[in-house]
Formats: structure tokens, C-alpha cells, sequence
């Protein structure tokens, strides 16, 4: 069965051999059904790992499988349309810019190690990430109209105040523009992804078997 989870491949059951003549014993478990796939406790950890090495903390694990099934969906539609996958040359840039998010390679490091997470499993959930935004920015883009008031309404209340908070001459209107029109053009993808999850949830067969308390 095709997985559909962050990691985008199908993650073997972890099981552990209690001497040669005793029954393997599962410790992944299924923690949700989306149509015919599923997801693994597994993959609940997977991320949640990785927003712990790149956030330092984590969301709770219920709004880690939310997120997970959201992204379910996104690739599901992605897959279907061929969207294409992102090039080894994209991946390495996204990469680049994860590592300059730290402030030393140092703590890039020590932070990857802290959360137990190799370095292909960081890879390869940059390139599923990519793979999703890029999906979602192809599909919502096009809808997104930016007022001219609204780049001024956003220069006046975010940057302007944001540059003086932090002892800094705030740059001018037109210098600052792009920026601006992209912020909010990024705002409305969002905005416009979020509704279509809502919608799609209630077409979609969705079971989930995860317990807190049985964590």
C-alpha cells in the first residue's frame, strides 16, 4: 500500500526479536485511515522530531497528525495532476537555506543530532515539504489579487513599527513594495489552502485511532 505521510514512502513496522524462538513484537502502530492509506505513530515522530530541530519545540501530537493528514491530501491532489517533484537542485537550495536559519553550522549540527533525526531524513522531508508548497503556490497563485491599499495598510502597521522596534530606519514605500506584495500574496495562498482542507476533509473517509493516553 502507497504511504502518504511527510516522509512520502512507506515506513517498515519497527519490530524487535525477543530471542530466536519469540514473536516479533510491533512498536509502530496505525494512528490514522485517510481513504485507503494510513499513518504511522511513526510518522507522527518524524515530525514532530524535526519541528523540535527546527523550531525548538513541537506541536502536540493530535495537531501533528492534523497536519499530517492535511498533507495527505495536498500530495494526493499533487500526485494525481503529475505535478512534478522538485530538482536536486532546488532541494540542495532549500537546504542551504534550513542550515542559514541557524546561527552557526555548529548549532545546526547539534541541533540535528539532539533530535535524533539523519541527515536523509531531513532531506527527504525538506523535498516533501517543497513538494507540497510549491503544489499549493501553483494552484492558489493565480486566484490572488492584492490591492494597492492593502501594501500600504501592511507598510504602515507591520513594517514601519517592526523597523522602529528595533532601532532601525524603516525603508521607503516603494523600497519595501515587493517585499510587501509578496508577503501578502504569500497570506492569501494560505488563507485560500486552508479553506480548500477544510472543504476536503468533509469528502474524505477519515478514521483516526490515535489516543493520547496510549502514547
Amino acid at each position: 500500500m502507497r504511504r502518504l505521510a511527510i516522509l512520502g514512502f512507506l515506513a517498515a513496522l519497527a519490530v524487535t526479536a525477543a530471542g530466536s524462538l519469540a514473536a516479533q513484537e510491533i512498536v509502530d502502530r496505525i494512528v490514522a485511515r485517510v481513504e485507503n492509506d494510513i499513518i504511522l505513530w511513526s510518522d507522527i515522530r518524524t515530525l514532530s522530531r524535526y519541528q523540535q530541530f527546527v523550531d525548538g519545540k513541537s506541536e502536540t501530537d493530535a495537531q501533528v497528525l492534523d497536519r499530517l493528514i492535511d498533507q495527505w491530501m495536498v500530495r494526493t491532489e499533487a500526485d494525481v495532476s503529475h505535478f512534478p517533484h522538485p530538482s536536486n537542485a532546488d532541494i540542495e537550495r532549500s537546504l542551504s537555506r534550513l542550515q542559514s536559519s541557524f546561527t552557526s553550522a555548529q548549532e545546526y549540527e547539534a541541533r540535528k543530532k539532539q533530535s535524533g533525526l539523519s541527515d536523509s531524513e531531513v532531506r527527504g522531508i525538506v523535498s516533501s515539504q517543497l513538494y507540497l508548497s510549491d503544489y499549493l503556490d501553483s494552484r492558489f497563485r493565480p486566484a490572488v489579487r492584492i490591492d494597492p491599499k492593502e501594501i500600504e495598510d501592511f507598510y504602515q502597521t507591520a513594517v514601519v513599527p517592526r523597523a522602529k522596534a528595533h532601532g532601525q530606519e524603516p525603508p521607503t514605500l516603494d523600497a519595501a513594495r515587493d517585499y510587501i506584495q509578496e508577503a501578502l500574496v504569500q497570506r492569501g495562498i494560505n488563507e485560500q489552502a486552508e479553506k480548500w482542507l477544510k472543504e476536503s476533509r468533509t469528502r474524505l473517509h477519515i478514521e483516526k485511532l490515535f489516543d493520547e493516553a496510549a502514547k
